[in-house]
């Protein structure tokens, strides 16, 4: 398996127990294609530096997880698919 870095921005129209319903389920997409999420990191509501899709703040998170490299495309359509994430950045973390 493969460490990936995945950063997500959720939009700030939901309250924060729905954003960790989203964080949640993020986690359960990852379980599903047979990975595993080492560590989250919500760091909550912040200010974006330019405007997406019509917000200018969301909430951000980031998640350290590891998933066999012929799932990464999978996992990248379905979080795609969920119309509460405005962004995301997935990256290859390079071990040391």
């Amino acid at each position: 398996m493969k460490t990936y870095d995945l950063f997500t921005i959720i939009k700030p129209n939901l309250d924060n127990d729905e954003a960790d319903k989203i964080v949640a389920h993020l986690e359960e997409i990852v379980k599903n294609l047979g990975g595993n999420v080492n560590d989250c990191d919500k760091m909550g509501r912040k200010k974006l530096a330019y405007e997406i899709a019509g917000f200018t703040d969301g909430f951000m998170v980031n998640q350290l997880i590891s998933l066999e490299e012929d799932k990464v495309v999978e996992l990248k359509r379905q979080i795609k698919l969920n119309e509460s994430v405005i962004r995301m950045m997935f990256t290859k973390k390079e071990c040391a």
